[in-house]
């Protein structure tokens, strides 16, 4: 072989290295770009109307923020927590924000759930309600009368625990299931003699419906929001978690600092009237925090006070659904 042609044959393979080096660098950058832009993880929300998912939804701050972390966040409207457990357990939602007693009936029946988040109280916002216009002034006077709930939510809790600190059993009352919906009608046309609900139905019954709070849940339920996911899910992405709870907490604070944008927007949300809305808005704070022992122990108290009067047939200990300090 001449001196030429191998000086040529070099030449030919220094260029294919070059290429080859060129071609490998240009595939490690976008492999590196493809991962940090990899496509979004989807993260599907369950609630109901007033709640803290709904606020951060409609001020828009969460979904951006969740989505700079990569995460496409999606709502899922509720009407009670009884509908979101089972959603949660089905496997269409990954987070459910319910209310304190939806969880303990969960954990009964055997759903894996862990406790994400828990909420400020809204004891004020609770209620057992009754007509102004009706001669019941006692939750005494509720004996032998027929009273709406819904099973499986706070306002079973609620109502329980009203009976009990009031010295009365389950039995001293005819309990009405029915979703909110339908009790608010039953309780407007007079079906029913009372009616233990929760804000917004409590705020639109004392405005709209000539309704008065017999008895609330200041000193028998805290009825705080709690966040849940089930165990499987909360361990696989505790990073996901960590993201949730610090920006829903970001929007509770503004909820708290913007009362009037917060009505303007509620009212819109949950069409009705500004009145009822700043009725609800103004008898509470706004708040979301770590799952801890502290309310751990609030639950297992529902969770005693239910397998103690037979509503759940397996003994829960909530503390098994989680590591709560």
């Amino acid at each position: 072989m001449s001196k030429k042609t191998r000086n040529l044959k070099k030449l030919l393979i220094s260029i294919v290295l070059m290429l080859w080096a060129v071609v490998a660098l240009y595939g490690f950058k976008q492999t590196d770009a493809g991962s940090s832009n990899s496509s979004e993880q989807t993260v599907t929300i369950g609630y109901q109307k007033g709640d803290p998912f709904d606020i951060a939804k409609q001020r828009g701050e969460f979904v951006k923020k969740m989505k700079a972390k990569g995460y496409k966040v999606v709502f899922k409207e509720f009407q009670d927590g009884s509908s979101l457990m089972q959603a949660l357990k089905a496997g269409s939602v990954d987070y459910a924000r319910t209310g304190d007693t939806p969880p303990v009936s969960a954990l009964s029946t055997g759903t894996k759930l862990t406790f994400v988040a828990a909420g400020s109280s809204k004891a004020k916002g609770s209620g057992l309600l009754v007509k102004k216009s009706s001669s019941i002034s006692s939750i005494k006077d509720l004996k032998g009368k027929k009273v709406a709930y819904t099973k499986g939510t706070s306002s079973q809790y609620m109502l329980l625990a009203a009976l009990k600190k009031a010295g009365m059993s389950a039995d001293d009352i005819t309990w009405v299931n029915m979703d909110q919906s339908s009790a608010s009608v039953a309780f407007s046309k007079g079906k029913v003699d009372g009616w233990a609900t929760w804000d917004p139905y409590t705020a639109q019954a004392e405005v709209n419906q000539n309704a008065k709070v017999l008895v609330s849940g200041v000193g028998i339920t805290n009825n705080r929001d709690y966040v849940l996911s089930t165990q499987s899910y909360a361990k696989s992405n505790t990073k996901v978690s960590k993201y949730l709870i610090k920006y829903l907490e970001e929007d509770m604070k503004w909820a708290n600092n913007n009362h009037s944008e917060l009505i303007d927007m509620m009212s819109k949300s949950l069409k009705v009237s500004k009145s009822v809305v700043k009725k609800m808005v103004e008898r509470r704070s706004y708040g979301i925090y770590t799952m801890n022992s502290t309310y751990a122990k609030e639950e297992q108290k529902i969770a005693d006070l239910f397998y103690d009067e037979g509503l759940i047939e397996n003994k829960v200990t909530v503390s098994d659904s989680g590591d709560y300090k």
